[in-house]
């Protein structure tokens, strides 16, 4: 992550020229028709040097604020006392979980909390915080009756069956250690969760010292940093395994005895740079709770030419582009290369991303944080990639599956000139406007709060970037939305770091939250109004051939000339998960043909159905003998 000290550097590409989405064979016009009647055509004027396009109708789809509404009531605590420690920058996660199975999406908000003898007199430590969906737009806090009222430096999170029983549990990385929380019976049908940590062996290196105030900032040992955490079955045996990226090499006393300097500030937050690398971890299931640390084993430790570690992680995106059915693992890295570990398909990785394309771009590193994989355009996907302030997003194609060859096409694609400016951590893809194209969202903001004064162009508070992703015939896949047409809650200013996606509401559209570092989360509801249809999945294995979760799975949706493909991850972007659910847009197109289910693991099968009706959610169980035509679905 380079920090405010780098120079700015905000010249444009030369090759910023706006090639064409064009119409491609398995493409349907009428699906892809806007049938919005208050749609407007917007002229997209100059931005960072960038002609003005041609008129563009772009859809009239506005976010609303219903946080306080809804009952939440959440604020990040970073744990900031003016000594400015690295950790203190970073925010934390979110998910969306179904965690009683009654069919609603529930909020997990991820916490920190201060550090040891620096809690404010007559504050209360905070703990993570979980919001259960009542279903008539309001949440319940039943973070104490779940049993997360745990108190740490919350970083990152994953949900998903661990243990296959058919309830979705938590992993939530921290800073001086993580937690695994096992979903279990609780008393009167309700459901709680339980800390199995240390049965499981998955807390991490370097936990918390028992020190406290100038004592613990004078600790020199080192106190592990992890950041995005992902589930994946990475060998097929149908248990779900865990991967946890770490960020930097640190300690308080280290950070101290850095001189990071600016403007008028006796001190100011450091970049990675100052800080030795560290290895990412997977912990392979074994199952009855317990798992093992297979990272060396496995491939997943990087060394550099000293043989040193050279990761400082913080994003991952768990997905399959050569389509040989083993889970490939895209890492993001703060100012060093980013990983992509290569699945053999025989329990073990081999780290190709400069070969691959990923590790750089235009032959440098990036301050790489979130993540996130996608199609979007048909049979066409790539990788998205949120960089630091003054570099653009990073927008790897997908050019040979077979050869597993990506190429940076932020700029032909439209995303490169108007994401420079701004400092993106959370980077998804999600169909805001279910017209079935896969548009591209960031959650944007600043590391140090006076950043205006050595750079006049940035803002500690930022406000987040919608594309809308406009098919074919334009002259650039991915248009900048504005507050006009939006609204403009989805663009207030923030220290933004976490976004995830789920429909919140049962309508078919996908809302949104935010995190804020050392502020208040914010959930956005989805106005509709396009008159689109949808269709949605839920998955359910058998536990054995597949994880209970569905985790790593294909779903294929046909509908006329409209195909569209999406994999389940149990993570995306920055620290975060959104739903386990796939939701399919489908434009004015009112039916679909089949769904093609290719479940995650090698004897995991084929699932075809039909007759699916369109605009309602469909929970597909995994056949005990997949055929043509059997449905599976509920």
């Amino acid at each position: 992550m380079n920090r405010a000290g780098r120079k700015s550097v905000v010249a444009l590409l030369a090759t910023l020229v706006a090639f064409g989405c064009r119409p491609t064979a398995n493409e349907d016009p009428a699906a892809n028709a806007n049938s919005n009647p208050s749609s407007r055509t917007v002229s997209v004027g100059p931005a960072f040097g960038l002609e003005t396009q041609s008129d563009v109708p772009l859809p009239n789809v506005r976010f609303t604020d219903v946080t306080e509404s809804a009952g939440i009531r959440f604020r990040h605590t970073n744990g900031a006392f003016g000594r400015r420690l690295l950790p203190e920058t970073m925010g934390s996660g979110a998910a969306f979980l179904d965690y009683d199975n009654d069919g609603h999406q529930d909020l997990l908000l991820v916490n920190a909390c201060y550090w040891p003898g620096f809690q404010p007199d007559g504050r209360q430590p905070p703990t993570q915080s979980l919001y259960r969906n009542n279903g008539d737009g309001r949440f319940e806090d039943v973070t104490a009756a779940a049993g997360l009222n745990v108190t740490m430096y919350g970083m990152g999170v994953t949900c998903g069956d661990y243990d296959n029983d058919g309830w979705v549990d938590i992993f939530i990385s921290g800073v001086g250690g993580n937690r695994l929380f096992q979903n279990t019976d609780g008393e009167g049908g309700a459901r709680r969760f339980v800390d199995r940590t240390e049965t499981a062996g998955v807390r991490g290196d370097g936990p918390f010292t028992d020190a406290q105030g100038d004592a613990f900032l004078a600790f020199d040992a080192p106190i592990g940093f992890p950041s995005s955490t992902t589930f994946v079955d990475y060998d097929g045996d149908g248990r779900l395994d865990l991967f946890v990226c770490n960020y930097i090499r640190w300690s308080p006393k280290f950070d101290l005895s850095q001189s990071f300097r600016f403007a008028s500030l006796d001190r100011s937050y450091g970049p990675p740079t100052a800080f030795e690398g560290v290895h990412c971890a997977l912990f392979r299931n074994l199952g009855e709770g317990r798992f093992e640390d297979v990272s060396d084993a496995a491939g997943v430790k990087v060394l550099g030419l000293l043989d040193r570690p050279v990761g400082k992680s913080l994003g991952v995106v768990v997905f399959d582009p050569n389509q040989d059915g083993w889970p490939d693992i895209m890492v993001a890295n703060d100012t060093v290369g980013n990983f992509l570990f290569q699945n053999s398909g025989k329990g073990t990785f081999r780290e190709v991303g400069k070969l691959a394309g990923v590790a750089y771009a235009e032959g440098q590193a990036r301050g790489a944080m979130g993540v996130d994989w996608g199609e979007y355009r048909p049979g066409v996907s790539a990788l998205l990639v949120g960089n630091f302030a003054d570099e653009p997003n990073t927008f790897l194609r997908l050019d040979d599956p077979k050869g597993l060859l990506f190429s940076d096409v932020a700029a032909i694609e439209g995303v490169a000139g108007p994401s420079r400016l701004l400092l993106k951590f959370g980077a998804v893809f999600l169909d805001y406007d279910l017209d079935s194209r896969q548009d591209l969202l960031t959650c944007n903001g600043h590391l140090e709060p006076e950043i205006h004064k050595v750079q006049a162009s940035q803002r500690y508070k930022q406000p987040a970037q919608l594309f809308w992703n406009c098919g074919p015939a334009r002259k650039s896949c991915f248009i900048p939305v504005t507050s006009e047409l939006a609204g403009d809650a989805l663009f207030t200013p923030a220290v933004g770091r976490a976004c995830a996606y789920a429909d919140i509401d049962a309508d078919g559209d996908l809302d949104l939250v935010f995190t804020e570092n050392g502020g208040e989360a914010r959930l956005l509801r989805n106005e509709g109004g396009t008159g689109h249809h949808w269709i949605r999945i839920a998955l359910r294995g058998d536990g054995r051939r597949s994880n209970a979760s569905g985790i790593g799975a294909t779903i294929v949706v046909e509908s006329g000339k409209t195909i569209q493909r999406r994999e389940l991850a149990a993570a995306r972007g920055y620290l975060s998960q959104s739903e386990l659910v796939a939701t399919f847009g489908l434009g004015t197109r009112t039916r679909v043909d089949r769904v093609v289910i290719r479940w995650p693991g090698p004897e995991g099968g084929e699932q075809v159905l039909t007759e699916l009706d369109v605009d309602r959610l469909h929970t597909v169980t995994q056949a005990a003998a997949p055929a043509e035509g059997a449905s599976g679905a509920k």
